[in-house]
């Protein structure tokens, strides 16, 4: 098994996307002296690989959706982070929060181009100022949540409680759902 070789996040700023080693600056100290970043394997991005190699648990880990809502011509942008383990809402939640009549995953192209970050390693820290952050509510219970780094060779390890600090975020109830019970026999 892998090993993360963590460190505060400002010192780790060398392997982290432009975007987010800039928003990491503005940050409040109190906030910044809690949160880590650690080189990965990028082969191993993606939340269901990282945590089974590094033996992260799946509820921990929280991914940074990229949501685009129509409403007539105007194209509204958010982020969405939602833990591992639980569906994002896009039909019924977020779609009323961006008060669109029609929302989806941001294209890949689209969403890697708007925030400067890799696909992958999408994180909702140093987002485009404007863009709301939506949190689901679960993720503040979380002790330490894992998310990316901006690049797909990083990841960012912070309580849950600090990514609801952040800027531009908004905690809602209900933006996740949890995932139907599989029918193993």
């Amino acid at each position: 098994m892998p090993t993360l070789d963590r460190s505060p996040a400002l010192v780790a700023t060398g392997f982290l996307a432009i975007p987010v080693a800039q928003a990491l600056v503005g940050l409040p100290s109190d906030l910044l002296a809690r949160i880590e970043a650690a080189p990965i394997d990028p082969e191993l991005a993606d939340t269901a690989a990282f945590s089974e190699a590094y033996g992260y648990p799946l509820d921990g880990g929280a991914n940074c959706i990229v949501v685009a809502g129509r409403r007539g011509d105007e194209v509204r942008y958010a982020a969405c982070v939602v833990l591992a383990s639980t569906k994002l809402d896009v039909n019924r939640v977020v779609k009323r929060l961006l008060d669109v009549r029609k929302a989806s995953f941001a294209p890949m192209d689209q969403a890697v181009e708007l925030t400067g970050m890799e696909y992958g390693g999408i994180t909702p820290i140093g987002l485009p100022a404007g863009w709301p952050v939506y949190v689901d509510a679960r993720v503040l219970d979380a002790p330490e949540v894992v998310v990316g780094a901006g690049l797909r060779g990083a990841k960012v390890f912070l309580p849950g409680v600090v990514l609801a600090a952040l800027p531009n975020v908004t905690v809602v109830e209900g933006l996740a759902t949890e995932p139907p019970p599989s029918n193993s026999a």
